[in-house]
């Protein structure tokens, strides 16, 4: 298999359980220090993608490059993986926890107590850190996780569901953490149902569904693929009937413009400027959401 230098790559991938077939037909590439969206509804594949990735499960079919090969155990000491389910030692104080499975990723005790301090101060959880993992919030356990994956400064990070549990303070932590990882060229597999982070966050996507890869391609290109022929624009005065505007919606002084086929943003934006008395603030592609997108793709609309 050719992967062009890519960090994951996984081609023609098919696995079963029995008679149910998890994963069909499976393929795309993770670039080298990008952050990658895996994407699709529950029961889609992903999970199961995840761990044919990191040799947890064995493709019935299909080939998968890993850091420019198969995995190895040296390998695995490169990755970080946050699962959806978390996978915390519960009776152990949260400072061993974390300390137990960094050294198992290769720090010495020292190094990590230092780096692990430093997650604790920064996530909020340095006084609680003596407290046993059961007797936090899942939260508080989803930031732990957060820690374990990262502390030993992984070159690729899969995450399965990063934010769950998380308040939005949290999140927006979690999410800055992350996008420094990405900004010193670490590799990023994000799985989430949360559309609106793909947007801020991921440079592509796949979208998986019914165990098959059904969208592939970088987040601004995949939206500008999806939007319909239409603009939105904030003016200051009242908006003329302009021939070729098919539909009109409103809120506050921000307008949506579906417009025919026979009418360009150009003539649009020409026609607006001839009005008399109006003042164009803002005028833009109404892209969709990813949410919008999703919904689309895996409904068959």
């Amino acid at each position: 298999m050719n992967t062009n230098g890519a960090t994951v790559a996984v081609a023609n991938l098919v696995k079963s359980f029995g008679q149910a077939q998890a994963v069909r037909d499976a393929s795309f590439e993770v670039h080298r220090g990008e952050i990658f969206g895996l994407l699709g509804p529950n029961g889609a594949g992903k999970t199961t993608i995840i761990r044919m990735i990191l040799d947890i499960y064995k493709p019935d079919r299909g080939q998968i490059s890993i850091l420019g090969g198969p995995m190895s155990e040296a390998k695995k000491a490169r990755i970080g993986y946050l699962p959806e389910e978390r996978g915390l030692y519960k009776d152990l104080r949260v400072e061993e926890c974390v300390l137990y499975l960094a050294e198992l990723k290769g720090l010495s005790r020292r190094e990590a107590r230092r780096r692990a301090d430093a997650y604790f101060e920064r996530l909020g959880l340095a006084a609680e850190k003596h407290k046993k993992v059961s007797e936090f919030s899942k939260g508080m356990q989803q930031k732990v996780q957060i820690i374990t994956t990262l502390i030993h400064e992984p070159e690729l990070i899969i995450i399965d569901e990063p934010f769950s549990g998380l308040d939005p303070v949290n999140t927006r932590l979690v999410q800055d953490i992350l996008l420094e990882e990405h900004r010193k060229g670490t590799t990023i597999i994000m799985s989430t149902h949360q559309m609106y982070q793909v947007e801020e966050m991921c440079d592509r996507i796949v979208l998986i569904n019914k165990g098959e890869s059904v969208l592939y391609g970088g987040v601004d290109e995949i939206r500008r693929q999806y939007a319909d022929n239409a603009v939105r624009v904030t003016v200051h005065g009242e908006l003329p009937r302009i021939p070729g505007v098919l539909e009109t919606s409103r809120k506050g002084n921000t307008h949506t413009l579906t417009l025919s086929k026979e009418m360009s943003t150009q003539m649009l934006l020409a026609h607006l400027a001839a009005a008399p008395e109006l003042v164009v603030e803002s005028f833009e592609l109404a892209l969709p959401t990813m949410d919008d997108i999703f919904v689309r793709v895996v409904s068959g609309r």
